[in-house]
């Protein structure tokens, strides 16, 4: 009984750990941003997200951050929040960098997949015509993985 008890605590001790990590994280990705004078934000994200260099566009001036998105999908009203969006008008181009801080990346990948094809077809409804790409950045190595 008391290994269950204490497995139980340690699981939710580790579950509390990584939502306050991924909360913290979010938080700065929120402040950083390419300009023409160079990164701006966290210095430690910076260091790693300079060494992707398609990034440089999508956290540039045409992007921003924790976007509200709500529409229907099949007769069901779904309300989202993007964690960065980079929308240029110019070449008809919608990217969506969705973040996850997991260090397991297949564990929770189909549930992941379902909520970037939900913004997908959100998106589609709005900027009808448009390439719209969704990817997700995973914080804990700092790759990039196109998903849609």
């Amino acid at each position: 009984m008391t290994n269950k008890i204490t497995d139980l605590i340690n699981k939710n001790l580790h579950s509390d750990y990584a939502t306050a990590t991924g909360r913290n994280v979010h938080a700065k990705m929120q402040s950083v941003f390419y300009t023409p004078n160079g990164w701006t934000g966290d210095e430690n994200i910076i260091n790693k997200l300079s060494n992707i260099p398609e990034l440089k566009e999508f956290m540039g001036p045409l992007s921003r951050t924790e976007v509200p998105i709500a529409g229907t999908i099949n007769g069901k009203f779904i309300s989202r929040r993007i964690d960065r969006l980079y929308v240029n008008n110019d070449i008809k181009k919608v990217v969506v960098l969705d973040y996850k801080t997991d260090t397991d990346k297949k564990v929770f990948f189909e549930k992941y997949r379902v909520q970037l094809k939900e913004y997908y077809e959100l998106l589609k409804q709005i900027y009808n015509g448009f390439n719209i790409e969704c990817k997700i950045l995973w914080l804990n190595d700092f790759t990039l993985e196109n998903i849609i």
